[in-house]
């Protein structure tokens, strides 16, 4: 029997899972990363019929999650924890308990989940330990995951692109720069051939989060009144269309400067750090946030033609299950592995 090989990736923003593999076709969905904690389970609490999310025990509280979530919320809204210790955090786990709960799979032979670049020497185990093992999902069920494997997020990115372009083997013999405009962190990745160079590899707490608060903000000056709808006020940048305030249309239009320092804080760190700027034989822009980072990536690298995946938010997860397929299948050589990684003998993912 072929092994099960799933892959979650718990972001900031949303978290981002595979639900079906058929050949080389990846199906993938996602929820908000918000976990609501209850005292008891609140599947049958939904007045109206039954919202599409799970409730997940973490210790002793029940999580709910899904894409409904919105509708179990109050006027407080959790947010997954904005620090180097969101890992350790019962929303963590719940977050990716939910995920497994909507694959429907009792048990997993591999699952691949991913960290940011920056913590991805000092936590890699522990996320692994804390990704494996059986976890308790709604109604009792309880899902297996036999093996767990983490990988630095834009990882996921390069062999998304590699793999669904037929480049593989010609980026096996260049130098390529992967960067990840996510929630919470923008992350770069320096790559020779397909092993990670970490040395000139990073992540900067500069993400799409960054950029909504600081506009939110503004609007609220203007408003007269605190303006907290992150959700719309990303969904109005993504798509150019008006939020709607009081029933009618209002312009952010004339806050999108406002994403360009930010922006560029964010590339002048990463340039930093990469070295010199003409070694690349390809840029790779993913992550949620490429549309409010990639102007100011595209005027770092004028010279260049910024290759973008189809899907950027599902880039990573997609990527991580082609590198989990192959760990069990017999072409392990297609993922990238580590350069310079104390400790992490061949390779993350071959």
């Amino acid at each position: 029997m072929q092994p099960v090989v799933r892959a979650i990736d718990v972001g900031f923003g949303y978290t981002k899972f595979v639900t079906h593999v058929e050949g080389t076709a990846i199906t993938c969905n996602h929820f908000p990363s918000i976990a609501a904690a209850s005292v008891s389970d609140p599947a049958g609490r939904a007045w109206g019929g039954r919202r599409k999310t799970v409730a997940v025990r973490v210790g002793e509280l029940f999580y709910e999650a899904g894409p409904d979530i919105d509708l179990a919320l109050g006027n407080f809204r959790p947010q997954l924890l904005r620090t180097d210790d969101y890992l350790n955090t019962a929303e963590y786990l719940a977050l990716m308990r939910a995920a497994m709960d909507f694959m429907q799979l009792d048990t997993i032979d591999l699952l691949v989940v991913g960290l940011p670049v920056a913590l991805f020497s000092a936590k890699k185990s522990a996320l692994e330990r804390l990704a494996a093992g059986e976890h308790s999902v709604s109604n009792g069920r309880i899902v297996r995951v036999k093996n767990a494997l983490a990988v630095a997020q834009p990882q996921g990115a390069l062999v998304s692109f590699a793999s669904s372009e037929g480049k593989m083997d010609r980026l096996r013999q260049y130098e390529s720069l992967i960067i990840d405009a996510g929630s919470r962190t923008f992350d770069w990745l320096v790559t020779r051939g397909m092993r990670l160079v970490t040395s000139r590899s990073n992540s900067v707490n500069r993400g799409v989060h960054n950029v909504l608060s600081t506009i939110a903000n503004e609007i609220g000056i203007d408003i007269g009144e605190p303006f907290q709808d992150l959700d719309a006020l990303d969904l109005a940048l993504r798509k150019i269309r008006p939020l709607m305030l009081w029933g009618k249309p209002y312009s952010v239009e004339k806050y999108r400067p406002l994403v360009a320092p930010i922006a560029y804080d964010a590339v002048q760190s990463m340039l930093g750090s990469i070295g010199h700027r003409n070694r690349f034989e390809c840029i790779v822009v993913a992550g949620g946030g490429s549309y409010l980072f990639k102007k100011a990536i595209r005027e770092a690298f004028p010279q260049y033609r910024l290759e973008e995946v189809s899907e950027p938010m599902y880039a990573n997860v997609r990527g991580y299950q082609v590198a989990g397929q192959a760990k069990v299948g017999p072409k392990a050589d297609v993922a990238p592995a580590n350069e310079g990684v104390t400790g992490a003998g061949t390779g993350a993912v071959a």
